[in-house]
């Protein structure tokens, strides 16, 4: 696809996004329950959507917040819920109705003190040492639409598990809320904002430092500090902000951060390829601001809003590939994790490249093959039979060194860490180490191509069936499997994949209204 004019430029002036016009609309515009793009919908990572389009609104997040309420009695969960947030413009407002809520349902609700943005991976990790020692399990909510544009919000619900939930789950909750939606309303439980966040059921506490202080127990933070590598980091203005500088003191790391801004336009980023703002920090086009200052450090890397993604930049190369990346990753951790699980798989999505299948049989580990979403990696990292869980968009996480889990959830700071260990462990960047593994492997070549999509097309693509693909050849080789479930576990990947011996397609609706095109050579 050709890039936009504007792809890898800062932002121009007239792109930047109309804020308090923006968060007026959360408020002011009420969604029609009758028109379908304006109805509450769990895609594979929660609800998401612009208050401009009627598609993240006020109504939406109190119909999903009390039905996640309701869905918690129904499944006897009675511990508190941790809530994070991260830096979008809408996040607050929907934090804030989010408390009015959960509150009013006497729901115990852990938050960050002061307010402040909490990522992802924090939340998990929470919701997993709770959990541990308590028999009235947590659960949480966090709201973020990712990494989309300044314009978008998003909520999805992390059950005791700690990681997202599964479609019971979300479908539940998608199908109360819409009723809701439906009958105006009438069944949900509010106060104000004033009475809620001074209630004795809101539990300000530091998330922080329970974060920071245990990466010491899934890293080697020792071999970093010691080896006095140049770290530079770029928050991309995400709820990580608040956690580097603590991380840099409490480990006497040499890390710089490039960004310290929170603003919720976004307009420190660089245009990503599409023309649109965009926080992806495994964009080339949207992280071009970090990619010029590589000659600056030994490792860098980057996050997206809610940190739940990462982005590594060397010397070497630049931008690491998603896939490169985890290749590395995944060949460093199970060869200098001695205590994890003799047993433990690797976990990667159906869409990631082949590389990782032959890193894996090198190192002699069984692959884990599932669909697109992270929720298929939580059993598995939650019991150890996983020692690693990553998909291609640049979401991973990993066992403790002790083989007990971390988080369940994507951790872009944890894996942003592990480039430096790598490099600090090593002597080479994750960058040069891909390159070694492509003169022993060989060198796959990747793509991936997102198109429009009306929800007809959608629909024929997530109905596809082995039998839909008529060749028996593909680039010159002969098939040798058509598959629309994941061998992994046997789950619907939602979409059809073919392969031969040295290459595969892959062909799937994507969470949002297009469609995702993958192939690998």
């Amino acid at each position: 696809m050709s890039q936009h004019p504007l792809a890898g430029k800062p932002v121009p002036a007239n792109l930047i996004p109309n804020i308090p016009g923006l968060v007026s609309s959360y408020y002011i515009r009420h969604p029609r329950p009758d028109i379908a793009e304006q109805r509450v919908s769990f895609g594979t990572s929660g609800h998401r959507g612009s208050a401009n389009d009627s598609r993240f609104n006020e109504n939406h997040i109190l119909a999903i917040v009390q039905a996640i309420c309701e869905y918690r009695e129904i499944k006897g969960i009675k511990g508190p819920l941790f809530l994070g947030m991260d830096t979008h413009a809408l996040s607050e407002p929907a934090w804030i109705t989010t408390i009015e809520v959960l509150v009013a349902n006497q729901v115990t609700v852990c938050v960050q003190e002061g307010g402040r943005p909490t990522p992802t991976p924090s939340v998990s990790k929470a919701i997993i040492e709770y959990n541990r020692i308590h028999d009235d399990k947590a659960d949480g909510i966090l709201i973020t639409p990712s990494h989309n544009p300044p314009e978008d919000g998003g909520l999805k619900y992390n059950p005791p598990h700690g990681g997202p939930a599964g479609s019971d789950a979300t479908n539940w909750i998608q199908d109360r809320a819409n009723v809701m939606l439906e009958t105006d309303l009438d069944d949900i439980k509010r106060m104000s904002f004033e009475r809620a966040i001074n209630d004795e059921l809101v539990h300000k506490m530091d998330l922080v430092t329970p974060y920071v202080k245990g990466l010491a127990d899934v890293l080697d933070m020792d071999a970093i500090s010691n080896s006095g590598l140049k770290l530079g980091v770029d928050p991309l203005g995400g709820a990580s902000l608040d956690y580097w500088a603590p991380i840099a003191e409490t480990y006497n790391l040499n890390l710089t951060n490039v960004n310290p801004a929170l603003d919720p336009s976004f307009q420190f980023m660089h245009i990503d390829a599409d023309g649109k703002i965009r926080m992806d920090c495994s964009s080339p086009c949207a992280m071009a601001g970090l990619i010029a200052m590589k000659d600056d450090f030994d490792i860098a890397f980057g996050c997206d809003p809610d940190a739940d993604r990462h982005g590594i930049v060397t010397r070497s190369s630049g931008l690491l590939n998603p896939n490169h990346y985890l290749a590395v990753a995944i060949e460093y951790l199970f060869t200098h994790r001695p205590q994890w699980p003799a047993g433990a798989k690797v976990g990667k999505t159906l869409v990631s490249s082949s590389m990782i299948d032959r890193v894996v049989a090198g190192i002699g580990r069984e692959m884990a093959e599932v669909p697109v979403g992270f929720k298929w990696f939580v059993p598995g990292l939650s019991d150890g039979s996983l020692g690693f869980g990553g998909e291609e968009s640049a979401g991973a996480s990993f066992l403790r060194k002790d083989g007990s889990s971390w988080t369940t959830d994507k951790d872009g700071p944890l894996l942003s860490l592990l480039a430096a260990e790598i490099t600090a462990v090593t002597g080479k960047d994750p960058g040069v180490r891909y390159n070694e593994l492509a003169e022993q492997y060989g060198r796959p070549y990747y793509g991936r191509s997102n198109a429009e999509a009306s929800a007809e097309a959608r629909k024929k693509l997530s109905s596809l069936s082995a039998a839909d693909f008529k060749a028996d050849s593909l680039a010159g080789e002969a098939v040798t499997g058509t598959f629309t479930e994941a061998p992994g576990n046997g789950a619907a990947i939602g979409g059809l994949k073919v392969v031969t011996e040295n290459g595969w397609f892959a062909a799937r609706p994507s969470g949002r209204p297009a469609a995702n095109f993958f192939m690998i050579v």
